[in-house]
């Protein structure tokens, strides 16, 4: 039984005052989607861009903007707030952050209700900062932010892209799936530990072209291979990804290359390769292509009846591994392990990752996946139902091993 990560966990969501802040009414409804708790404290000039109410709606909790209640001449109160909120939460996000609580917090400044709280943090504070180019690019700012990440806080940083002010550039508040999926990352327990590693992953499917309209492909949708990008994006990897036909979508940050077919697959990997240190082969490539493709639109008329195959070139087999980590996948509809196990030997894996289409909601076109990760010492690893993201993570730590 699939139980989302998120289910279950207690989630701070600072609020603070710029134009982003409408975007925390969706971060709200994504994270309860998903089981999660929340409760909102928001900075007093948050209030001008979305209001207390429509966060309170939204995540069925009262929302803390002050430190202290507007009137005490009906009496007081001895609650400490923000000792109490501090103990209950499992993490703590800030989304948007602007650069003046970026400077507050970095300097331990505690003026109101929410850097008075991040005071008390036991949890793990993730921050997400937003502002216009100028500002965020600003000396100080990214001294702030660089001093933040040094003393423990995890920065997810501004992205690339039109701002408020009509100006481009870095600045903007990260991608909403970004930033949850960092909160699920970092709730599942995992870090920043791929500093330094360049990955290289492969993902969909290749169409092999039988004339302009028509192709040979498969069901993948990349979802595996995608999940394996941004988990190891995330986990602060240098990433190339090369993907065949998908509608799957992916961080900016993140360089990739479309490509189509087996052979526009193969040259691609052979030309990074050499950039990076581990390979990721989670595409599904084709293992025949038609012998000729047609120049024109094959007519019904013309009763074509059959359509002779040649075999595409093996990519893992033919590449050059020296010195390099490579991980392959297996998709089996039977003699599952056994099928895998060859696979991992002759192609000279490090590691494979086997799906079997028995197991429901596991393969192709599913959010969740089953793996099983064979190792070439022998060891295996079989894993429960779990989303491709946290299939993705457990699939990063066994290659941080090698």
């Amino acid at each position: 039984m699939f139980k989302d990560v998120l289910n279950g966990k207690k989630i701070i969501l600072g609020v603070t005052g710029c134009i982003a802040a409408y975007k925390s009414a969706y971060l709200i409804r994504d994270l309860k989607k998903r089981g999660a708790e929340v409760k909102v404290v928001m900075t007093p000039s948050a209030t001008q861009f979305i209001t207390p109410l429509t966060l309170s709606s939204l995540s069925n909790n009262n929302v803390v903007v002050n430190i202290f209640p507007e009137s005490t001449s009906s009496g007081t109160s001895l609650n400490t707030w923000h000792i109490d909120l501090a103990q209950w939460a499992d993490i703590i996000l800030i989304a948007p952050a602007t650069v003046n609580t970026i400077a507050k917090i970095a300097n331990g400044f505690a003026d109101n209700a929410l850097t008075t709280l991040v005071s008390a943090a036991r949890s793990l504070v993730v921050i997400a900062p937003a502002a216009d180019v100028d500002m965020y690019q600003n000396p100080i700012t990214q001294e702030n932010i660089i001093k933040l990440e040094a003393l423990g806080y995890y920065v997810i940083p501004a992205e690339d892209g039109e701002l408020a002010s009509g100006l481009s550039g870095f600045g903007r508040l990260a991608d909403l799936n970004k930033i949850t999926d960092t909160v699920e990352l970092l709730l599942s327990n995992h870090k920043k530990d791929l500093m330094g590693k360049r990955i290289l992953i492969t993902a969909g499917p290749t169409y092999e072209d039988i004339d302009p309209v028509r192709f040979i492909g498969n069901r993948s949708s990349g979802k595996m291979g995608f999940s394996l990008a941004k988990a190891a994006y995330v986990r602060n990897a240098q990433v190339t990804l090369i993907a065949g036909p998908t509608s799957e979508n992916l961080y900016p940050e993140i360089k990739k290359i479309n490509v189509r077919s087996s052979a526009e697959m193969k040259k691609a990997v052979e030309n990074e390769l050499k950039e990076n240190d581990i390979l990721i082969m989670a595409s599904a490539v084709a293992d025949y292509k038609p012998a000729r493709t047609a120049s024109q639109k094959l007519k019904k008329e013309n009763k074509i009846t059959e359509i002779k195959l040649s075999p595409t070139d093996d990519i893992l087999a033919s590449l050059n591994k020296d010195k390099k980590v490579i991980i392959g996948f297996a998709l089996e509809t039977e003699n599952e392990i056994t099928n895998a196990k060859k696979k991992l030997r002759d192609k000279k894996l490090d590691l494979i990752v086997l799906n079997s289409l028995k197991d429901k909601q596991s393969g192709f076109e599913f959010d969740t996946n089953k793996i099983t990760i064979l190792k070439k010492t022998g060891k295996s690893i079989k894993l429960p139902l779990m989303s491709k993201f946290q299939a993705a993570n457990k699939i990063l730590s066994e290659i941080l091993k090698y």
